[in-house]
């Protein structure tokens, strides 16, 4: 099986997942499987009140993320770095995602769900590609167009089962 096609199922079972998870909780959610630009699931509660949401899904410690998603980056080609032009004005910044790390086949660990919002996420984001592109004077050190950044579970922790977050979003509604 190639490696894209794990992506994919991976990113499946981790819909699956959170959608079997939320129905424990006594909410209706159902999976677009990746066909909807912006989100992967609708969540909705007894009275119809609705979200979407963005899901996420890891086999291992970490998430692949492009920098540029979060912080308005200039490349100076002259010089051969990144300029940081501070954080973007993201749209949505209350949509939830929901971040999944599987656990591994074979082994007694469980699935990780990490709840947050999407304008938390980009505060983690940036943080750890300003900490980590600092410490090279923003040129990366290989290739200074890469955007490439990535978000651990570990930066996720504080939001590990933030289930709540559903229904303070719905409430809002």
């Amino acid at each position: 099986m190639s490696k894209g096609l794990n992506n994919k199922l991976a990113g499946q079972v981790g819909e699956f997942l959170v959608c079997a998870e939320l129905g424990r909780r006594g909410y209706i959610a159902t999976s677009f499987t990746g066909n909807v630009p912006e989100f992967d699931l609708i969540v909705a509660d007894n009275s119809l009140k609705t979200l979407p949401v963005q899901v996420k899904t890891s086999r291992g410690i970490s998430w692949p993320t492009s920098a540029n998603l979060w912080i308005n980056i200039e490349i100076d080609e002259e010089n051969r770095r990144q300029i940081d032009g501070g954080n973007h004005s993201i749209p949505n910044p209350d949509l939830i995602y929901v971040c999944v790390l599987l656990a591994m086949p074979d082994t007694d660990q469980k699935d990780r769900f990490f709840i947050l919002k999407k304008s938390d996420l980009q505060n983690i984001c940036a943080n750890n590609y300003r900490e980590f592109i600092s410490k090279h004077s923003w040129r990366r050190p290989r290739n200074f167009r890469s955007l490439d950044n990535r978000y651990y579970a570990s930066d996720l922790e504080p939001h590990e089962n933030n289930w709540e977050l559903f229904s303070e979003q719905l409430a809002l509604k």
